[in-house]
């Protein structure tokens, strides 16, 4: 399975979110120093869930970097969040 595909999966059964978008961003960071190549080690995460609600910004990346702990410790390089409540994306939305 494709890292980004287990993102997904990962987010999708822990968090239930009523939208996720996980970008694989790795190709336009292959020549970064700490890039390990594999074509899979940078992703940009845009995740809207009722279970973030009453949550600091702070508390949501830790929620999703806990879900993804195994990733980030050795596969994954960098990690982009943007998390929000269904309420703040319509919000953004109607801006």
């Amino acid at each position: 399975m494709s890292m980004e595909n287990l993102i997904k999966e990962k987010l999708t059964q822990s968090l239930n979110p009523n939208s996720l978008t996980v970008l694989n961003e790795s190709d336009s960071h292959s020549h970064h120093a700490g890039s390990p190549g594999t074509g899979e080690s940078h992703f940009r995460v845009s995740i809207v869930a009722e279970i973030f609600k009453n949550k600091s910004r702070v508390e949501r990346h830790r929620m999703v970097n806990t879900i993804l702990a195994d990733e980030l410790r050795d596969k994954i390089h960098a990690l982009a969040v943007k998390a929000q409540t269904p309420e703040e994306a319509k919000a953004e939305y109607i801006k």
